[in-house]
């Protein structure tokens, strides 16, 4: 159940913290997400703290803890220090959507449009493969920002923006730029009864939309063992050779697996990459044998929870998912239209 209270987010960030502790390996993410609640608690000065201690242990992803960090100091009075953390993000240049998003946003959010208009266009600058009609997932978001922000400017339409509406309305009934429309959030403010009610039945009607996204807070993810991994699970393991004939077909099963799912409408899709003592570790918490093949599904969305999981389908030119060395377009997605 998701936590409505202040006082249901600090619960959860304990035990999100507990599960650190227990797991630290997987650490930074959950970190990362009890961060978040507290912060949904208005405990932002523990929010920070933890930002601080995950900075000081040196994480994977340190510009987007800083991104993170930077809009939480923001909301709770810390401007300044905020605005020097964006400003050495910005100057990083990070290859990594996630910070320029949160960045992008945190400015969004305290009303500095131009300088969010500018951060959200620097990020697809660097980050949007060109000539590439096929979106990455996680560069949709970023043309979805740059798209209401240019909207609450009151800027024309550009081929970006154009780009975003077409890959919005691919997936919703209603375009970007009515969503976008400055005039609903006046609506919204209005005192006018009759206005009110009749925004408030549009939203509820665009709510139905996006409810199953909404619904799911992480990918639908498969499992995959680079060679190297799938060599040794298969030694330690013989019983799961059933699941995994050749590394071969357990690279095609990946592939022909997601886009199966992505036929069906079923969104979000990822891929999580692991190695055979985090699942020796996932079967000892459970109290359960790697050789138990249930596991291993149970395994993956465990993963993907902790936000393990990079979005599939990558762009045709960005780097194979596989770790091959080519790009997408040349390997395991080379017969995509």
């Amino acid at each position: 159940m998701r936590p409505d209270t202040p006082a249901d987010h600090i619960a959860e960030a304990e035990r999100l913290l507990r599960t650190a502790a227990r797991y630290p390996e997987d650490s930074e993410p959950l970190l990362l997400q009890a961060a978040a609640h507290l912060e949904l608690a208005g405990a932002r000065e523990r929010a920070s703290a933890l930002y601080d201690r995950l900075t000081a242990a040196g994480p994977e992803r340190p510009l987007l803890v800083k991104a993170l960090q930077a809009a939480n100091l923001w909301e709770y009075g810390h401007e300044a220090e905020a605005r020097a953390l964006i400003a050495g993000i910005r100057a990083a240049a990070p290859a990594d959507p996630a910070p320029w998003e949160i960045v992008a946003e945190t400015l969004e959010s305290h009303d500095e449009l131009e300088a969010s208009h500018s951060c959200f266009t620097s990020a697809l600058t660097l980050l949007l493969p060109p000539g590439d009609d096929e979106i990455p997932y996680e560069i949709q978001s970023l043309l979805t920002g740059r798209h209401r922000v240019r909207r609450l400017l009151g800027l024309p339409h550009d081929a970006w923006d154009t780009l975003a509406d077409r890959g919005h309305t691919a997936r919703a009934a209603i375009s970007l730029d009515e969503l976008h429309d400055p005039k609903r959030l006046w609506a919204l403010g209005s005192d006018n009864p009759a206005e009110l009610r009749a925004e408030i039945a549009r939203l509820r009607s665009e709510l139905g939309s996006y409810r199953s996204a909404l619904s799911r807070p992480f990918p639908v993810a498969v499992l995959h063992w680079p060679e190297p991994e799938l060599t040794e699970l298969l030694a330690a393991y013989p019983a799961l050779a059933s699941e995994y004939p050749t590394h071969a077909a357990h690279l095609t099963h990946i592939e022909s697996s997601l886009r199966d799912l992505a036929s069906t409408g079923t969104a979000n899709l990822g891929i999580v990459t692991s190695t055979v003592p985090a699942y020796e570790a996932f079967a000892a918490a459970e109290q359960s044998s790697p050789t138990n093949s249930d596991l291993l599904p149970q395994f993956t969305t465990t993963l993907a929870a902790r936000g393990r999981a990079l979005p599939w389908p990558p762009a045709r030119t960005a780097a194979c998912w596989c770790g091959a060395g080519r790009v997408y377009r040349e390997c395991h997605g080379a017969d995509r239209n």
